[in-house]
């Protein structure tokens, strides 16, 4: 049984909200599932991901294959990171606390970068400026400019006829 973790979508039409999933491969996408291990919601800016870390590294262990959109949050919340350290355990090349220690630096990086950009973030839409309707300002710079054609278009009429006369 090829075992798959995937998305499985909920909400209403154009407002999508996902449950992270573990089920077999064969099943449909909102169908029978065999463990929920995180939600995943889009809409957000940024985009919420509430995510059992240990339990997807279980099924990552046990060779759960995930889906491409999975397999970027499990890489953005640090599952797959996690394993890889612990994959160099099993070969010996450190021990358990060095593990643990490099993937808490690599968190507490993680997350100060989410913060400064999501400030970043909060900033740009406070400085973006509320325009008063365009059609308002076309009309008050376009007034006086129609008036000044006008009379610009009237003075070589007007000289023209002064001049026809006199020949």
């Amino acid at each position: 049984m090829a075992v798959k973790i995937r998305l499985q979508r909920h909400g209403s039409k154009k407002r999508p909200f996902y449950f992270i999933v573990v089920a077999d491969g064969r099943a449909p996408r909102d169908g029978k599932f065999i463990q929920k291990i995180g939600t995943y919601n889009p809409l957000t800016v940024p985009a919420t991901i509430q995510l059992d870390r240990q339990k997807a590294l279980e099924w990552l262990n046990k060779g759960a294959i995930p889906t491409d959109t999975v397999h970027n949050i499990l890489s953005f919340k640090g599952v797959l990171y996690l394993k890889h350290l612990l994959r160099g355990v099993k070969l010996g090349l450190f021990d358990d606390a060095a593990a643990m220690a490099k993937f808490q630096t690599w968190y507490a990086e993680h997350e100060a970068k989410i913060a400064s950009t999501s400030d970043t973030h909060k900033k740009a839409q406070a400085a973006k400026k509320v325009y008063v309707p365009v059609v308002k300002k076309v009309a008050e710079v376009e007034a006086p400019l129609a008036v000044e054609v006008a009379q610009e278009e009237a003075a070589p009429a007007a000289e023209e006829a002064t001049e026809t006369p006199a020949e």
